[in-house]
């Protein structure tokens, strides 16, 4: 790698010494144009003589900075550290309510089948004044349904933020309901937000005498901007002195690199990682600014993650994820089919016209059919190869994903595969 460094270097210095002995003979016929240009009789022909040389001397400049920027490395695949990690108590909080949605057109619950959705209506009305217990209430027009939605970090007071709907009890379709005031509660019991507003759902429902047509989920819908925040998370950033930051992908490898990005960009050493999931990040003592406009500067910082070998496959689907760094052993593979067949084919027997005795059965019949298939491959795969070369391997092979995937099992098992396995 030096003496290939060494050879574009002296390649360039070439190139360069010759772009410049090359400007400067152009340089010497320029100035020669330009003294015998009030000498010639013929003017216009020496100044076309003129910008032609000015061209070329142009042309060169602009060549060779080409040429200095088509020179230059491509940079490794970087991401940004905001990217790649997750800041201490900077998340969502989870919030959850109970509600009815009414002015379903009689697509809501049955209250014999959903005796919660009779004991809210009711109670809902005792609320509002109308009392109705002892009465038979027959409506198909109320649905009860859990709402759900995701508080953002720092959500000021009156900021309005997105609810889910989903039905509770027997009902059929929530178009054209509407949510009445649902308080949204989290896991510390206090209520954060209130949900009210038109459901929008994005399937349907139609049925006839004769069959029914359903498209997606018509007993989930959602409420865009559909909930007020009513109180904020007491959590001060600004105020802390440090914080750690949590790898969304945790490795040792991706934790330093952030680490020392951090160091080398504040000149001070202000980050060291703890773990593979998590960086710890101080404040310097003469930064002028908060841990907030701290992160702020170092979370554009540009860093090569790095990722373990590993092998992600979903034996249902048939997917299988292969990452860059997957290497085996040598290793050699042989695939074949085996193919059993049955088929059952029930043949009746019945007595001979005109017979005294005799009666009607059926005889079961089986036919088996074993095929093994001669055709079967070898491939041998050596040591070091690639994740490019393995798949063009089995792919060689002819194999399916679920053959690949019991290939790949059987290698692992057999300690070439220098990688961990998922399996979904």
């Amino acid at each position: 790698m030096r003496s290939f460094m060494t050879f574009l270097k002296n390649k360039a210095q070439n190139d360069h010494a010759a772009d410049n002995k090359g400007r400067d003979n152009l340089y010497t016929r320029f100035d020669a144009l330009r003294a015998s240009e009030n000498n010639t009789p013929n003017k216009e022909h020496t100044k076309d003589h003129l910008k032609t040389l000015s061209l070329a001397l142009l042309a060169g400049g602009v060549f060779a900075a080409s040429s200095l920027l088509f020179s230059l490395p491509a940079q490794a695949k970087t991401s940004r550290i905001k990217d790649i990690v997750n800041i201490e108590g900077v998340r969502d909080n989870q919030l959850i309510g109970y509600g009815l949605v009414v002015g379903l057109n009689g697509t809501g619950d049955s209250l014999n089948n959903a005796p919660f959705t009779q004991e809210s209506l009711i109670s809902m009305l005792d609320r509002l004044g109308v009392s109705v217990r002892g009465q038979n209430l027959n409506t198909g027009n109320v649905a009860a349904v859990m709402v759900t939605a995701s508080l953002p970090p720092f959500s000021n007071q009156g900021s309005r933020i997105d609810v889910s709907i989903s039905a509770l009890g027997d009902s059929t379709s929530l178009q054209g309901g509407t949510l009445l005031v649902t308080p949204l509660l989290a896991a510390d019991g206090e209520v954060y937000a209130v949900a009210q507003g038109e459901v929008s759902i994005s399937g349907f429902s139609v049925s006839g005498d004769a069959g029914t047509l359903t498209q997606n989920i018509p007993t989930s819908g959602r409420i865009a901007s559909g909930a007020i925040v009513e109180r904020e998370i007491d959590f001060t950033l600004e105020e802390l002195q440090e914080v750690r930051l949590a790898l969304k992908n945790p490795d040792f490898t991706t934790a330093r690199r952030i680490a020392t990005a951090i160091n080398g960009y504040t000149n001070v050493n202000v980050a060291d990682p703890e773990n593979s999931a998590s960086i710890v990040l101080r404040r310097p003592a003469n930064y002028a600014g908060t841990i907030v406009d701290l992160i702020t500067d170092i979370e554009q910082l540009p860093v090569q993650p790095d990722q373990p070998a590993r092998v992600v496959i979903s034996e249902r689907s048939g997917v299988i994820v292969i990452g860059s760094e997957v290497r085996i052993s040598n290793v050699a593979i042989a695939q074949g089919n085996l193919t059993v067949q049955i088929n059952e084919a029930a043949q009746v027997s019945q007595p001979n016209p005109f017979a005294s005795v005799g009666e009607t059965v059926t005889v079961p019949r089986t036919n088996l059919n074993v095929n093994q298939s001669t055709d079967v491959r070898l491939a041998e795969l050596e040591t070091g190869v690639s994740l490019q070369e393995l798949v063009t391997g089995l792919n060689r092979l002819g194999m399916k994903p679920q053959d690949i995937i019991t290939i790949l099992q059987a290698v692992k098992a057999a300690g070439a595969l220098q990688a961990d396995i998922e399996v979904m």
